[in-house]
């Protein structure tokens, strides 16, 4: 009995209306990547296994797909380690490579590798697929494409309002509008778990902060004690959860949470200066918001961070993220370089726009123009014309047999051909071709040596 096919959980195959509009989403943030000056590069799906390990946490960890190594890689494991049955010390042995977990990381060990042939401040962006071996849900997926933009070699704040300012265009050219980019810094959180006595837990603290939304403020608070962070350091935090008002009251509240913390300072007073200067250069369409309990739980952020949601009323996680990310090259000897960056949620971005119907129409149309085959020698003469169309950028095709022109009508309608073409006997005798508009129906007709008439009417 042949075996029913099937794909992994957390993947999916796309059609090709699917891929058009994934292509527009993406050539749309890659114009604007380019309109901000950043360049493109491409690095390997998977990475050596120590790249990747341990720059994400230990949740994170969990989440990186490993590669087994090739031959016969158990026989290389000593009996020891292999009765152990501990997959922390049986993973190495069998195990060099890993899928990439995100772009940036990657990006780090580029710039390293690279660092004499790039020109400081590098400015690249990036779009390729990365993997996580996370719960399948709405919106979220084991493999997805991240789309990425980030800037090394410079630590001044315009870099945080700049990508403030792209993720505004970007969403606005995509019609989704109403979006919220929220911000944070990680020297803010730093300052909050050094005043309330848990510096030495601000991972902990970190991570199970960034899951307020999700799960809540007694949760959080639970899974903060149950960490180690004690109830009295809980308790202190709890002005957090509470903060609300506008950028600058919020501010002014961080001040006086954070007045006994030079480094808590130190990240209120960045956060001033993008909001400043983001209110004085103003936003398209999207908003920015200060939220004082946005973590990202991600151990190389080291200042600004960035999380960005979709418009009010639509259930969807983050569609973007990022932030700054000081001693990252440093994890491969590339010491005193600077860098931030943001993320676009491709495959969230398609699930939004799909739900709020801000796909173009046109997109759905693979090709412009086809032509009937009424036999041997009309589909050469067809083939003739598309080569002149296909010349002028025009997509065309003849249809590849002489078949029921009822057949071949019902095959442009579903591939939504807004012309139709048709050379028959009679046509051919005159020199003419007819096209008929799949629109309204009307129907012209024009010489098939001066199809230029056709042309302009495109």
């Amino acid at each position: 009995m042949p075996q029913k096919p099937s794909i992994p959980k957390g993947t999916r195959d796309f059609s090709p209306n699917e891929v058009a509009k994934r292509n527009y989403i993406i050539n749309t943030i890659k114009k604007h990547f380019e309109v901000y000056g950043f360049q493109p590069i491409e690095t390997p799906s998977f990475e050596n296994s120590d790249t990747l390990m341990g720059k994400y946490g230990d949740e994170g960890d969990r989440l990186i797909f490993k590669i087994l190594n090739s031959g016969d890689f158990i026989s290389k494991v000593d009996d020891v380690t292999y009765s152990s049955k501990n997959s922390t010390s049986l993973t190495p042995k069998i195990s060099e490579k890993a899928l990439r977990y995100d772009l940036t990381v990657p990006f780090a060990r580029y710039v390293v590798m690279h660092q004499n042939e790039i020109d400081f401040p590098f400015k690249r962006y990036q779009v390729q697929p990365v993997w996580r071996a996370d719960r399948p849900q709405k919106g979220r997926f084991r493999e997805f494409y991240q789309c990425d933009a980030d800037v090394v070699g410079a630590n001044s704040l315009l870099q945080e309002v700049e990508f403030v300012q792209l993720y505004d265009a970007v969403f606005t050219e995509l019609g989704l509008t109403g979006t919220t980019i929220k911000l944070n810094n990680r020297k803010v959180l730093s300052g909050i778990a050094e005043v309330i006595g848990a510096k030495h837990l601000l991972i902990d603290f970190t991570v199970a902060l960034d899951k307020l939304d999700k799960i809540g403020e007694e949760k959080v608070k639970e899974e903060m004690m149950a960490k180690g962070i004690s109830e009295g350091a809980v308790e202190k935090a709890s002005p957090l959860f509470a903060m609300s008002g506008s950028a600058t009251e919020q501010l002014n509240q961080l001040k006086s949470l954070l007045a006994t913390s030079e480094i808590g300072m130190q990240g209120v007073s960045e956060l001033e200066e993008i909001v400043n200067m983001v209110e004085a250069i103003g936003l398209q369409s999207a908003t920015l918001q200060l939220d004082v309990t946005l973590a990202r739980g991600l151990n190389y952020y080291t200042g600004a961070i960035y999380e960005v949601s979709a418009p009010e009323g639509v259930k969807m996680g983050s569609i973007g993220g990022g932030g700054r990310y000081d001693d990252l090259t440093g994890i491969f000897g590339l010491k005193g370089v600077s860098g931030v960056g943001i993320s676009f949620g491709l495959d969230r971005i398609y699930l939004v726009l799909e739900e709020l119907g801000l796909f173009p129409e046109t997109l759905d149309k693979s090709i412009d123009v086809l032509c009937i085959n009424f036999g041997k020698a009309e589909s050469l003469a067809s083939l003739k014309l598309v080569g002149q169309l296909r010349g002028h950028g025009i997509k065309a095709e003849v249809y590849p047999t002489a078949t029921k022109m009822q057949k071949q009508m019902k095959y442009a309608n579903n591939r939504n051909v807004p012309y139709v073409v048709m050379i028959g006997d009679q046509e051919l005798s005159k020199g003419e071709f007819v096209v008929k508009n799949m629109v309204n129906g009307e129907q012209r007709t024009y010489t098939l040596d001066k199809p230029e008439a056709f042309l302009s009417s495109l």
